[in-house]
């Protein structure tokens, strides 16, 4: 069984929101996604989705793009980013995912002997247009919010964590996130949120023992990438 992540699917069935407003690298997103995932992803794998998946305001919105990756090979394991304006309660959006996909929020999901947490996370300190009375209770609750979700993960079996958010401000600083990241011993980490120019800046391999992999769909020119085999 292979692990994949593909990040900001910025899907618009049931909304109008068309990706290429935002250049010609966005053109025919979704047909692309089709294809490369079919190509890539096998029946028995895992895709990770940290984020942004639909421009839906409401679930029965979403449930269009939903039904659209539900239709693609794989497992998927979903996590809310910050454009993921229709997830709200949580149990309404585990009801209403079809079969074989799933949600992570403050727990741990298990596939095969691998666990997998994460947070949706949040701009870091020191991040250009941080503001402390603004930004500082958000990232401290989904510092906590990460942490719990790594306390749910059963002992001994491998960490890999995705987030929305990178876990680093621009200047790659350490912060809360990465913190509980390397006190939890994962050796992986996911993320996406970041599109265009900021991907040429961001922060990819090994960092104190733990391996970041930025996993933007435009960034990956919109194919799944591997991340492990288990």
């Amino acid at each position: 069984m292979k692990v994949f992540a593909l990040a900001d699917l910025h899907l618009s069935g049931s909304v109008n929101k068309p990706m290429d407003v935002f250049g010609p690298a966005w053109d025919n997103h979704l047909t692309r996604i089709q294809t490369a995932w079919s190509e890539t992803v096998d029946p028995g794998d895992l895709v990770l989705i940290p984020g942004d998946i639909s421009w839906a305001m409401r679930l029965e919105e979403a449930q269009t793009d939903l039904e659209t990756i539900a239709a693609l090979p794989g497992t998927k394991l979903l996590l809310r980013g910050n454009h993921d304006y229709w997830w709200n309660s949580l149990s309404k959006v585990r009801a209403a995912l079809p079969e074989g996909m799933y949600a992570l929020q403050n727990d741990a999901f298990a596939f095969g002997n691998l666990a997998i947490v994460g947070s949706r996370g949040w701009v870091c300190p020191g991040s250009a247009g941080f503001d402390d009375a603004v930004d500082s209770p958000i990232y401290e609750r989904e510092v906590i919010r990460l942490g719990l979700s790594f306390s749910h993960a059963q002992e001994g079996r491998p960490i890999l964590c995705m987030m929305h958010y990178p876990p680093f401000n621009e200047r790659r600083k350490p912060s809360g996130f990465t913190a509980t990241i390397e006190q939890f011993g994962t050796k992986h980490v996911v993320y996406g949120h970041l599109h265009g120019k900021a991907c040429r800046n961001a922060f990819e391999g090994e960092r104190n023992g733990v391996q970041y992999t930025l996993c933007s769909a435009d960034h990956l020119n919109f194919k799944p990438k591997f991340i492990m085999e288990i």
